[in-house]
């Protein structure tokens, strides 16, 4: 193991173990594993919920948006659109602005969270505070710089006292989810967290069973770890997201280059 992955990992709390001299060597903890490559898990994701188009400042979430148009927008257009989206008013209600997303607009990896908590609602910015900064080791740890990856959420406005997203508000985000997959075109896709795994798959299955499978999300691979929120909470699950960030750099190692 190179100093940097070493570092980075004992930046994640992860124990790292070097043997005794004369002793066999162990597998190192960045070799891929000798077994079979995980089965790939075809998921579909199509069904959406009508919801209304956004007319800012007037809340009409009875209008239905032109999911097509939405398909359709550039970069500029988009962050228009969801900065004034109301098509979920106890949301905009409860924001203090919309969380779209930050990032290399073409990166290899795209990270999707939940949804913004307190801190993200501030700044306009997903991932920040101690979970953002784990965040930010788990991608070090893997060789990629935060400003490398893209990193959005299921839902772009925070949930009131930070509860689940429900399933009609994920639903009414997700054209916009979308189209921010579609104009990234990521080789890989990071789902982080419950919440996320379990919207983007459409599946109640909890996380625990949904990792170490590879998933596709509009054709693209997809890969489930826990929520570096939960991690910081459950400090000994840190060695099984090291284990579903290998299994993510395996499948990106797979894909190849473009």
């Amino acid at each position: 193991m190179d100093e940097r992955k070493r570092r980075y990992l004992e930046a994640m709390g992860i124990q790292i173990w070097r043997r005794r001299s004369g002793t066999t060597p162990a597998a190192d903890a960045t070799a891929a594993p000798a077994e079979h490559p995980p089965a790939v898990v075809e998921q579909g994701h199509d069904a959406l919920i009508p919801a209304g188009e956004p007319k800012p400042p007037v809340l009409t979430p009875a209008a239905e948006l032109d999911d097509a148009e939405v398909a359709a927008m550039d970069w500029e257009a988009l962050a228009a659109r969801v900065a004034h989206c109301t098509r979920c008013p106890e949301l905009v209600a409860n924001r203090t602005q919309t969380v779209f997303g930050v990032g290399n607009r073409a990166a290899e990896v795209m990270v999707i969270g939940e949804a913004p908590g307190q801190e993200e609602d501030k700044q306009g910015e997903p991932f920040v505070g101690r979970a953002g900064q784990l965040l930010n080791e788990m991608l070090r740890a893997t060789g990629f710089a935060r400003e490398q990856v893209y990193i959005a959420n299921v839902l772009k406005s925070r949930p009131p006292n930070n509860r689940d997203p429900r399933p009609e508000e994920a639903a009414r985000c997700e054209p916009y989810l979308k189209r921010q997959i579609a104009l990234v075109k990521p080789r890989l896709i990071l789902s982080v967290g419950r919440v996320s795994a379990q919207n983007l798959l459409k599946t109640d299955t909890p996380i625990g069973k949904l990792r170490g499978q590879v998933y596709r999300y509009q054709e693209t691979p997809l890969v489930v770890t826990y929520h570096p929120a939960y991690l910081l909470r459950a400090p000994l699950e840190k060695r099984k997201a090291w284990d579903d960030l290998r299994l993510a750099l395996r499948v990106l190692h797979e894909v190849g280059t473009p």
